[in-house]
């Protein structure tokens, strides 16, 4: 059974933390984790802690559910419509 949106944004927000969970939206597609920032910063700092990002997760929700981060950059006004 697919993981629901809900429960995905509630592990990432667990996972990372507040202020970046506000900075980021995140979409799982195929056990991908599509995360798109509203700055290179935030896009440095996913991928920088992103091993343990990922750690997080598969312990939240299952080793299986996600097998890897991608990142990607987006304009602040797209970010939660988009997604």
């Amino acid at each position: 059974m697919p993981l629901s949106n809900g429960k995905v944004d509630f592990a990432w927000t667990a996972a990372v933390g507040p202020a970046l969970a506000r900075a980021t939206a995140v979409k799982l597609e195929d056990g991908v984790l599509i995360v798109e920032a509203t700055s290179e910063q935030w896009t440095r700092e996913v991928r920088r802690s992103s091993s343990l990002i990922l750690e997080r997760l598969q312990s939240l929700l299952g080793d299986d559910a996600i097998t890897r981060i991608d990142m990607r950059r987006t304009p602040i006004c797209n970010l939660k419509s988009e997604i």
